[in-house]
């Protein structure tokens, strides 16, 4: 891929998701554009006003992010880049002067106040919830706001002035990551690394009985694993569902490849989202009748019987 010269994120600045911009290399003179929304961050990518996106698509605690997901399956022209994992946990912070004893409502993020419910139902029980768009505009919006306090990450003093830290490092769970993806437009697939992941989004023919376990095993049957599987719904009408899918593997890889194949006679719609690299580097261990020597050799074997050579065939 060309070093991308825009990158939209969710924005304003020092959000976690720009955060997560820091783990990809050769950005040093790109040009950041911070955006309201997924939606907007990779529309930009689709039509050109951007090289590539990052977003959050899932996190540890919360599951996944639907708005992130919706988006993905709705802009066309899309690829996924790579994937990144960046650690997760908030400070409660106030204009200077602030008590926490002064502390109504606390402005944050709904993942925020979700990832932080338990240190706020002993620390500040009772406290109104002023939902906002973003862990730094919950800060920023402080000096005109109705609340006092806010949940913001732990350098928000690098972006915002005039805060002092009530407390920090609040998160229920010190381990709580987020999982990102850097998307840009639709390519060539690079070469497997052997710790790769697919994404996917399928929509099932028809709400029949065993639908979705014939979906399923497309993969099953393959030996493909699923690391992420969700319902989103499509939209049009109640009952309609799309499912998106991660699956350990790359679209180079015989068995994935054999899947989607699978998966297209099956599916009145499957979108390629795009195989690249697990952020934890973990190489996917595959059962031999499941490897790539496994499909070739059963091709060479087929070949050789509609050529006429004797049909008997043993294991290795």
């Amino acid at each position: 891929m060309v070093q991308p010269r825009v990158v939209t994120f969710l924005g304003p600045r020092g959000t976690f998701t720009e955060a997560a911009l820091e783990q990809v290399p050769g950005l040093e003179t790109t040009e950041r554009v911070p955006v309201a929304n997924v939606a907007e961050a990779l529309s930009a990518v689709s039509e050109g006003r951007s090289d590539a996106a990052m977003i959050a698509i899932e996190n540890s605690i919360e599951g996944g992010v639907t708005a992130a997901q919706d988006a993905l399956a709705a802009t066309p022209g899309i690829r996924i880049l790579s994937e990144h994992v960046v650690s997760v946990n908030f400070s409660l912070v106030a204009p200077a002067g602030t008590r926490i004893e002064d502390v109504r409502v606390v402005a944050a993020h709904p993942v925020a106040w979700a990832q932080c419910s338990g240190w706020l139902q002993r620390e500040l029980p009772g406290r109104a919830h002023l939902p906002a768009a973003s862990n730094v505009t919950a800060a920023a919006d402080l000096t005109t706001g109705t609340a006092q306090a806010a949940l913001s990450t732990p350098t928000i003093g690098h972006w915002v002035d005039g805060l002092d830290v009530l407390a920090d490092r609040i998160g229920d769970n010190p381990d709580a990551v987020t999982r990102f993806l850097f998307v840009g437009r639709a390519g060539e697939a690079g070469e497997p690394t052997g710790a790769d992941k697919t994404s996917l989004v399928v929509e099932l023919p028809s709400d029949e009985p065993g639908v979705l376990l014939d979906m399923l095993e497309q993969f099953a049957t393959r030996g493909v694993n699923l690391s992420l599987i969700q319902s989103r719904p499509i939209g049009d009408r109640l009952g309609r569902y799309r499912f998106v899918i991660d699956a350990d593997g790359h679209i180079r890889d015989e068995r994935v490849a054999d899947a989607l194949l699978g998966l297209a006679r099956f599916s009145p719609s499957v979108t390629f989202l795009g195989s690249y690299p697990r952020a934890d580097q973990q190489h996917i261990r595959v059962e031999r009748r499941y490897s790539d020597r496994s499909f070739e050799d059963a091709r060479d074997w087929l070949r050789g019987l509609i050529a006429g050579e004797p049909g008997a065939r043993s294991a290795d």
